[in-house]
């Protein structure tokens, strides 16, 4: 995920929750104590036996609320990495902004909110191993005509702005409609407005899955890879990570995680 251009008013009161004591979890458990206690393998957790991981809570199909729960992909992995500390998952809504700076993790054991490996974040936090490349997809309706890059030329393609598909739109000579979110993207993209939509596949691939009137028409690798963010140098929470996984890859599990989320075609 890229740094969005959210509303200033959203990403200050997630900043501020995340910083204000006892920040308040969307998940059923209540809080835990504020004193950090060791769990399996001398981990030190900062609630007592609660893994506290910060999302930002929506980004479809990552995180969101659905019937009263926080659900996702990532949600999925986190609840596995919660199961082998043998601690229960409690989730904080955080912006993105305080995520992607490690200001979260002033606050959380965790963050896990399709983050993006790059060098200047590895700068103020540690990473797990990837879990999910996520390169560029161009996704079009059935009936535009659209095959791939070149044919999407003088059609009505939408981005989010500021983002690795604004860029690679840009740079292949696409003209395109620039939207705030991938929610609005995706929204328009449903409604009929704009023939195609260029971004990361992880969104685009589950906004038209099961629906026959969109296809994935072409991938265009560019390197960004997702991973868990963890306080700089803390090697054991680390090692804990990427041991679940590796498990998670071993067994099967992560690519089932995959499918229900981003359907067939996710990779």
């Amino acid at each position: 995920m890229q740094l969005m251009s959210l509303a200033s008013a959203k990403m200050t009161a997630k900043a501020a929750a995340i910083l204000a004591a006892g920040a308040l979890t969307l998940t059923a458990c209540g809080g835990g104590s504020s004193t950090p206690a060791a769990s399996e393998g001398g981990i030190q957790l900062i609630n007592a036996g609660k893994l506290t991981v910060c999302s930002d809570v929506p980004y479809e199909p990552f995180e969101f609320q659905k019937d009263g729960q926080i659900v996702g992909f990532d949600i999925d992995i986190a609840n596995e990495v919660a199961k082998d500390l043998g601690a229960e998952l409690s989730v904080v809504d955080s912006s993105f902004e305080a995520i992607e700076t490690g200001t979260a993790l002033t606050g959380c054991d965790l963050s896990i909110s399709s983050v993006s490996i790059t060098d200047v974040r590895k700068a103020v936090m540690d990473f797990s191993d990837p879990y999910m490349d996520d390169d560029l997809t161009l996704v079009a309706t059935t009936e535009s005509g659209i095959t791939d890059i070149n044919s999407a030329k003088g059609k009505k393609v939408g981005v989010q702005q500021a983002t690795t598909g604004a860029k690679y739109a840009a740079e292949n000579g696409i003209d395109a409609q620039q939207f705030e979110d991938s929610g609005l993207l995706v929204q328009a993209l449903q409604a009929g407005t704009i023939d195609a939509a260029l971004g990361n596949q992880s969104i685009l691939a589950y906004a038209i899955k099961d629906d026959p009137k969109f296809e994935r028409v072409e991938d265009y690798a560019t390197g960004e890879k997702l991973g868990i963010a963890i306080k700089k140098g803390n090697t054991a929470m680390a090692e804990k990570v990427n041991g679940t996984l590796k498990r998670l890859t071993d067994d099967g599990t992560l690519k089932k995680f995959e499918t229900t989320w981003f359907g067939e075609t996710a990779k």
